[in-house]
């Protein structure tokens, strides 16, 4: 019998961790920066569209430039991946390290103004390292810094659970609810700390990413591979 290969990246403890980082990022950049969501950029589409109507190009500029560095951080992660592959160190493990180090940054830049619309953009560039490197939990596709694709995966395998009563389905279904549960979790923390520490509050959210910079050196594939083995190499008992 085949079995899957795992990664650590793709285990459900590093989901759960960076998708709760993620829900502490959209409540600090709301509380703490402006009451703007950075993670995603559907909004920021949505007004770059209205201000180019209105010929505001100042306005223009204010939210074209996150939507540009998700961009450049999807490329980024994509290209380290390319050229990291044979790295001592997991090409994902140099994405975190980017991550904290520009949040670290963030932490810096005073709040209120022009100084928000900076730190907004390099959160959204760190969510888009985020999104681009860590994709499945499981073999199953979902997305740490942002909830609307979990939620819609996971109700497509209830559904497929429902019409076919494969109990795999509603085991992914399940994992997918959890992390946005685990989303929701961070948001509240991110609520709680940000409310207290507001930048510094992001020093949680560096912790986090440290955590999962630390469990990227586990080799999952190779610890299964060993259990495997020493099952193999089992002493058969007597009657069996």
């Amino acid at each position: 019998m085949m079995t899957t290969k795992r990664q650590m990246s793709e285990t459900y403890v590093v989901a759960a961790i960076l998708a709760s980082a993620g829900g502490f990022l959209d409540a600090y950049s709301y509380l703490v920066r402006g009451h703007v969501f950075a993670n995603a950029q559907t909004g920021n589409i949505v007004l770059l569209g209205m201000r180019f109507f209105e010929r505001d190009w100042m306005g223009c500029a204010k939210y074209l430039m996150p939507i540009l560095m998700f961009v450049a951080g999807v490329l980024l992660a994509d290209r380290l991946r390319v050229r990291l592959a044979n790295s001592s160190l997991h090409w994902r493990q140099y994405i975190i390290i980017i991550e904290a180090a520009v949040l670290a940054a963030v932490t810096y830049i005073p709040v209120g103004g022009r100084y928000d619309i900076i730190a907004n953009t390099l959160i959204s560039f760190v969510c888009s390292l985020q999104v681009e490197s860590f994709r499945k939990v499981h073999s199953i596709s979902f997305a740490t810094t942002m909830c609307t694709g979990n939620l819609r995966t996971a109700t497509e395998h209830i559904s497929l659970y429902i019409n076919e009563k494969d109990h795999e389905h509603l085991s992914a279904a399940m994992k997918l609810y959890g992390i946005i549960a685990f989303f929701i979790v961070g948001v509240i923390i991110g609520t709680l700390i940000c409310s207290a520490l507001e930048r510094a509050g992001l020093v949680f959210v560096i912790f986090q990413l440290i955590a999962v910079f630390i469990l990227l050196f586990i080799d999952v594939e190779k610890a299964d591979k060993k259990e495997e083995n020493d099952k193999e190499e089992a002493p058969v008992q007597k009657g069996e």
